[in-house]
């Protein structure tokens, strides 16, 4: 298994809280320049569908930058931008703090969902579209679940998010110095596909692509990587960094030979899946929903073929 990457039985080793810090500050940001640059190659793939899709749901929408692309692409279809924002306990988020103003306790929070959710229209969506979203969450499979129940039947799953092959060259930095990590570990492709057969997904399809992107300067990458996330890694450095450290950072990320330029690696991973008709257990009596039913004599074979 590549470095950095996650094992698909394991628990992912992060900081799930500031996991969704990092997520919540991104949310009041527009998206990053590469969210909308994976969303458009993203958007190329449609047109290999037999039928253009008439509803889509954009989940997580506000992290993934992805309106221009998708009118473009489908400018007839339905668009329901399916936002993040974080969700409150049962025991409530807020609290009077000493001024009596509210303020807010990220051990009190869940991990970001969909906003809205109970208002999403179940099993209605013919195309459940998810850009660069999936890496800000502490268990893909969870939203996996959920995609599959606002699919219909035959309806078509794509997303994409960050893979292991990520920021090699500054682990490497980090790792030659004896630094802890500089991000939590992304998920691997192959995981991701197990993943979506155990959420009840049908003929998944992952590949992959690297980005690399340059800057004139050190201080220019690292802001420009401040705007992807942070690191949430459960074993991360755990006070402030001076800024001699920041020097050295600084220096390390400048290359020996070439034009000097700073260059940093992104794999983009891409995956497709079909929400299958259901399979009811065959028993002396068998009960299934009429709403399953008429997806099952409904379905078509696969919006891919």
């Amino acid at each position: 298994m590549a470095e950095g990457a996650l094992d698909t039985d394991a628990a992912r080793p992060l900081d799930a809280f500031a996991l969704q810090r990092h997520a919540m500050r991104l949310m009041a940001h527009p998206a990053p320049w590469l969210h909308e640059e994976v969303a458009r190659r993203m958007a190329e793939r449609l047109g290999l569908l037999k039928s253009a899709p008439r509803h889509i749901i954009d989940w997580g929408a506000n992290l993934g930058g992805s309106e221009a692309a998708l009118r473009r692409a489908c400018a007839n279809a339905r668009r329901v931008p399916a936002n993040l924002s974080p969700a409150p306990d049962a025991a409530g988020a807020t609290r009077a703090g000493p001024s009596g103003a509210p303020w807010w306790d990220p051990r009190r929070w869940t991990a970001p969902r969909a906003m809205a959710e109970a208002a999403l229209p179940e099993g209605e969506a013919d195309l459940l579209w998810s850009n660069m979203v999936l890496h800000h969450l502490a268990d893909p499979r969870q939203a996996m679940r959920r995609w599959g129940r606002l699919l219909a039947v035959g309806g078509l799953l794509m997303f994409s998010t960050l893979g292991p092959g990520t920021l090699e060259s500054l682990r490497r930095i980090y790792r030659d110095r004896h630094w802890p990590a500089p991000h939590a570990p992304f998920v691997d492709m192959h995981d991701l596909g197990d993943m979506l057969v155990q959420a009840g997904f049908a003929d998944p399809v992952m590949d992959q692509e690297v980005l690399t992107l340059t800057w004139a300067t050190p201080r220019e990458a690292l802001a420009e990587l401040r705007q992807l996330g942070g690191n949430a890694d459960a074993g991360r450095y755990g006070g402030l960094r001076t800024p001699r450290w920041r020097v050295l950072l600084e220096d390390a990320l400048v290359p020996a030979s070439g034009d000097g330029r700073v260059a940093l690696e992104f794999e983009v991973v891409y995956g497709h899946a079909v929400r299958p008709p259901p399979r009811p257990r065959v028993a002396a009596e068998t009960t299934v929903a009429m709403a399953d039913l008429r997806g099952m004599l409904r379905a078509p074979r696969s919006p891919t073929r």
